[in-house]
This record gives structure tokens, sequence and C-alpha cells, in this order.
């Protein structure tokens, strides 16, 4: 078992042209002998954003704090503290801060792909 804060993880920052902003943690993974999933928690700062991208699996997110925007199907859609989100494989999706404080979500990925 494990308990832990999860700011005590790791801390990935992202920052280029397709990511602005973006702080990645591995909270729960393969160091862990989790065998079936990964759970990460991300952060994005006011005005920052994730790359839009696809990918074969499914994920799930809950939005931890803050307010946010998820790209689907073509247009924007309001998220915030409480939202779940599931996003299928295959499915081109995109997150970005809509507030003026730090958007936080946790996702959760499949076992087997990379972690952050």
């Amino acid at each position: 078992m494990k308990i832990a804060d999860y700011k005590d993880s790791p801390v990935h920052k992202f920052d280029n042209e397709t990511v602005k902003g973006v702080t990645g943690r591995v909270v729960i993974g393969k160091e862990d002998c989790a065998d079936n999933f990964c759970m990460r928690v991300f952060t994005l700062e006011p005005g920052g954003f994730t790359p839009r991208h696809s990918h074969d699996w499914e994920h799930e997110i809950f939005v931890h704090s803050g307010k946010g925007k998820v790209f689907q199907k073509g247009e924007w859609r309001d998220i915030q503290s409480g939202t779940v989100v599931f996003i299928p494989g295959g499915e081109e999706h995109q997150f970005m801060n809509g507030g003026g404080e730090d958007f936080v979500f946790v996702c959760l990925i499949p076992s087997g792909v990379d972690e952050i």
C-alpha cells in the first residue's frame, strides 16, 4: 500500500510550442508495482495548455481544482472542480486552463504506456 501527498512525487515540467505551463507527476505507477493503471496529476498554470493529441488507449480524468476547458469533437467544453471526463481511445483532445488560478486534474491511463 502507498499513502502519500501527491506533491511529494517527482515533478516533470513541460513548456514549449505545443504545451505551455504544465507540470505532471506520476503519483502511482510502475515503481509502486501498479499492474493495471497509472495515476498522474497535472497542474496547468493560468494560460497553460496540453498538446492536442490522440492515442490508442482510453483515459479517465477527475478535475481536482480550478476551471478549465477540454477540446472535444471540434469544440471547447468548460470543466471545473468535480467534473469527470472519459476520453475513449483514438479521440483527439486537449486541456487548457480556463481561469486565473491553477487548474489541477487527475489522469488515469493503462499500464504499459509511457507514464509521463
